[in-house]
């Protein structure tokens, strides 16, 4: 959670233009759209397309699968307790798969991408762990970055030769604060600050998002990446401390204040993954200081828009993850 210093820190950032990409429907950004009476409303019918989503057994990805499935389409849990994926399906209605991803295990994410069968149309990047105690993946990458990014990272390239249309990365506000520490990625030399680990995985999620669109241009792709972020949700993603600090109670008293349901944070995912936007749009909630309402394109702080730490980050993830952009791509450089 990264509320009060983003109360002091938001910055307005520019907004793509309109282009003629996925699917014509609009979505009016106050408290009359549709979208916020029902997250299904407005979303187009999904028979005969494949929705994978990671982290789909709770909050946000738990409602962004509901509506997908309900739409008609068939969709992927992919997630990394399978019991727990069970009992989220079970709630669904349509054609629902539970299929085991761990995003902090690399081999995990190359089993699910060899064994995964068939087309994919949406891959929503949507899983995330906030806060806690320093710790690590398996294959010993900094938890936060080595899951929020890094996994994704990965996971998409692995499955870019079978995605037929989008791929939308979920970010977070926090962003806005985050910062790429290319001297110490796995905070290996410095005391740990988990806010901090948190908003440079986000930041890095953004910057991911951006240069993939440009890797895709670059080879001739039709496939199109978008991000997202949910504003202020009260998700399990915003779990407590295990000593709060008087700081962290005043955030989390402040966070009550303005987060709005895991339905309406669901909706700028849900809107980055059907509305009719550029690649490299970013969507979030429209009120507030993008902290709650209906969807709508925003704005990302200026290191989310630098091109050549995007550049950067995307090179050292392939090193990290021994994972690299599928197709040929002039330019990219």
């Amino acid at each position: 959670m990264v509320v009060g210093p983003l109360l002091s820190e938001f910055r307005h950032g520019s907004q793509p233009t309109h282009a003629n990409v996925y699917v014509d429907y609009n979505v009016v950004s106050d408290y009359s759209s549709p979208m916020l009476r029902s997250p299904a409303a407005g979303i187009p019918h999904m028979a005969n397309r494949t929705v994978v989503v990671t982290g789909a057994n709770s909050g946000i990805g738990r409602v962004t699968a509901r509506v997908f499935a309900e739409r008609g389409a068939r969709v992927v849990l992919a997630v990394r307790d399978p019991a727990k994926g069970e009992a989220a399906a079970a709630t669904m209605k349509g054609e629902v798969e539970v299929r085991a991803l761990d995003l902090a295990d690399l081999s995990s994410i190359r089993a699910f991408a060899h064994d995964f069968p068939g087309p994919i149309d949406l891959l929503i990047n949507n899983a995330g762990l906030s806060l806690g105690p320093l710790a690590r993946t398996a294959d010993g990458f900094e938890l936060q970055f080595g899951t929020n990014h890094l996994g994704h990272f990965a996971l998409t390239n692995l499955l870019l030769p079978r995605i037929r249309e989008r791929v939308v990365t979920v970010a977070s506000l926090g962003h806005r604060i985050g910062t790429i520490d290319f001297s110490d990625l796995q905070w290996e030399r410095k005391p740990y600050r988990p806010n901090t680990a948190y908003t440079q995985s986000k930041l890095a999620n953004l910057l991911f998002a951006a240069e993939l669109q440009r890797r895709l241009t670059a080879a001739g792709s039709d496939v199109v990446s978008t991000a997202a972020h949910p504003g202020i949700s009260a998700t399990s993603l915003m779990r407590a401390e295990e000593k709060p600090s008087l700081g962290f109670r005043v955030e989390k008293f402040l966070t009550g204040l303005v987060a709005q349901s895991a339905e309406d944070g669901a909706l700028p995912t849900l809107y980055a993954a059907t509305a009719d936007i550029p690649g490299g749009s970013y969507a979030g909630p429209g009120r507030l200081w993008g902290m709650r309402g209906a969807p709508k394109l925003v704005g990302r702080a200026a290191r989310a828009r630098d091109t050549r730490t995007a550049r950067r980050l995307w090179t050292v993830s392939e090193d990290l993850t021994g994972v690299t952009f599928p197709f040929h791509a002039a330019n990219v450089s």
